[in-house]
């Protein structure tokens, strides 16, 4: 079947924004997180928490766009228009990676120096397709799934939970949906309780990839439900408030403190299971107020998804710096955090326009 033949259908300006702040603050997030001495001093301390939030808008954005489209829509058809949206980015993120992979040696990494090229390239090769790379060809030294490009590991689960609702979960009622997504919050509550945080999910090993799974189950199905139960009202400066909330969220302080880990436990868990279906079901409710609001909307929203994919093989780069100069307080650093921010979303831009666009396009008749 043709993919032409599934007319987009208008989007939530106002989610599309949300993404797009939350994609900010992740930068941010990571920018802070090599100043602090560990998890629980980072300035932007659940910045993390982003990607919950970015699937709960994935399932929410995915049961909208494609639920009543099955009877025209094969799973195939459905795969190639995943593939067509997510894996340009995911190409040119570990491209970038791979570039700047030699130029990231450090003290913080100091086996970079001894890989191999034939090693490097293996690991962009299947960082291309997105699967997870064994810890044995962990060639940065982080555990990390894809070491040429540490975000890769949400898209890894994003994969997955599209996968479980093509082949299956998109025909449960919304009883058996219910049911799934209560499991899901309970294992989620669960997890961040007795944690301390949900902080996880991106190494290859038993206890990892079930922070992953918990992570992905719940805020992926509790927007598909959303997208089938809710009927959004009309509510004025919805971006506003929606963005002042996601900021008040991931820009919270650690609760409770080494002493009480599962306070933070709690306060992740309120935030992933009733805040953020709050500000999904506010922003979708939501009504533009003018052009400007329109064009801020648009515009956090084309460079979300590129702005994810890109700054993280910039962050290297900046924690190697940091590492090779230690006792680097936010005052001498911030010039650089900002460089990279500001510089992070202009790349996001233009991977946008010169790259992901025209590839989706060749892709779209390539694949049709």
């Amino acid at each position: 079947m043709n993919n032409n033949e599934l007319a987009t259908k208008p989007h939530y300006p106002i989610l599309d924004g949300l993404r797009g702040v939350a994609a900010i603050i992740v930068v941010t997030f990571h920018l802070t997180e090599p100043l602090g001495t560990g998890h629980l001093d980072i300035l932007v301390n659940h910045g993390y928490l982003a990607v919950d939030f970015f699937f709960l808008l994935s399932g929410f954005v995915i049961g909208y766009a494609y639920d009543d489209r099955w009877q025209k829509m094969t799973v195939g058809s459905f795969f190639r228009r995943r593939i067509e949206r997510l894996q340009p980015m995911v190409v040119l993120g570990m491209t970038m990676g791979a570039i700047g992979f030699y130029f990231t040696d450090s003290t913080l990494w100091p086996l970079i120096h001894t890989v191999p090229v034939w090693k490097m390239l293996l690991v962009l090769l299947v960082g291309y397709t997105i699967l997870p790379v064994p810890l044995s060809l962990d060639i940065r030294g982080w555990q990390e799934m894809h070491p040429l490009n540490s975000v890769g590991w949400s898209l890894f689960f994003e994969y997955i939970a599209n996968i479980l609702y093509a082949v299956w979960i998109r025909k449960f009622s919304k009883t058996a949906l219910t049911i799934l997504v209560i499991i899901g919050a309970i294992a989620l509550a669960h997890l961040a309780i007795t944690n301390g945080d949900v902080s996880g999910g991106w190494t290859l090993n038993a206890e990892q990839v079930r922070f992953g799974i918990t992570r992905t189950i719940f805020p992926f199905f509790a927007g598909l439900l959303m997208s089938r139960v809710i009927k959004p009202a009309k509510i004025k400066n919805a971006f506003l408030w929606c963005s002042l909330l996601v900021a008040l969220v991931l820009y919270m302080p650690r609760v409770g403190g080494a002493e009480h880990l599962w306070m933070n436990g709690i306060y992740e868990s309120v935030c992933i299971i009733f805040v953020f279906p709050m500000i999904v079901y506010l922003g979708a409710s939501g009504v533009i107020q003018s052009q400007t609001e329109n064009k801020v909307c648009k515009f956090l929203g084309d460079i979300s998804y590129p702005l994810y994919m890109v700054h993280y093989p910039l962050v290297y780069f900046y924690v190697a710096w940091i590492s090779e100069n230690k006792g680097i307080t936010l005052t001498q650093a911030w010039p650089y955090a900002l460089l990279i921010l500001v510089g992070g979303i202009a790349l996001a831009y233009a991977a946008l326009k010169w790259y992901d666009e025209p590839v989706r396009k060749w892709l779209r008749k390539k694949l049709a």
